[in-house]
């Protein structure tokens, strides 16, 4: 299974999917946890433009194409900006669960610890690269308050993602 974490930069995507991912490492020990600056920093940066970030965005989906084909599960935290490519993991994985990590843009400029939001670069997705929230996800986690209880939420969405196994 392939469970996709999308949001904006800063929503708590990667926070939350480390604990999903270590809940589910001891159920299953053929889990894998990827998260997309780290894929980004390891091979070849294509860049921040929308084409770079299609191109990085379609690298990640056959690379959970490939893994999800020797039966090894993946927790894979993304900003995920393309519908299509949303679309394309629900058609393609043998299994796919989408969470989407809401949080108002308001909320995410507070917590800016990178100060990506307020700089002046181009490209950031939220700001001059639009945002198309996901339209179908399988859980909606609204991050929009502090101090939010990550392993509730974590073990939350690991018990909905136990019923599509």
């Amino acid at each position: 299974m392939i469970t996709w974490i999308v949001g904006l930069s800063a929503a708590g995507k990667t926070t939350l999917g480390k604990i999903v991912y270590d809940m589910w490492k001891k159920e299953e020990p053929n889990t894998v946890f990827i998260d997309g600056d780290i894929v980004r920093s390891l091979f070849d940066n294509p860049g921040y433009t929308v084409e770079a970030r299609r191109k990085n965005a379609d690298f990640i989906c056959k690379l959970c194409k490939w893994l999800d084909g020797q039966n090894i599960n993946v927790v894979c935290c993304i900003l995920s900006i393309f519908e299509e490519s949303r679309q394309w993991n629900r058609k393609n994985y043998s299994k796919y669960f989408e969470i989407y990590v809401k949080v108002p843009m308001t909320v995410l400029r507070k917590r800016d610890k990178k100060g990506l939001y307020a700089s002046k670069v181009k490209n950031i997705v939220g700001v001059d690269i639009p945002f198309n929230c996901p339209r179908n996800s399988d859980y909606v986690f609204d991050n929009s308050i502090d101090n939010v209880d990550f392993q509730r939420v974590a073990k939350d969405i690991f018990s909905e993602m136990q019923k599509n196994v």
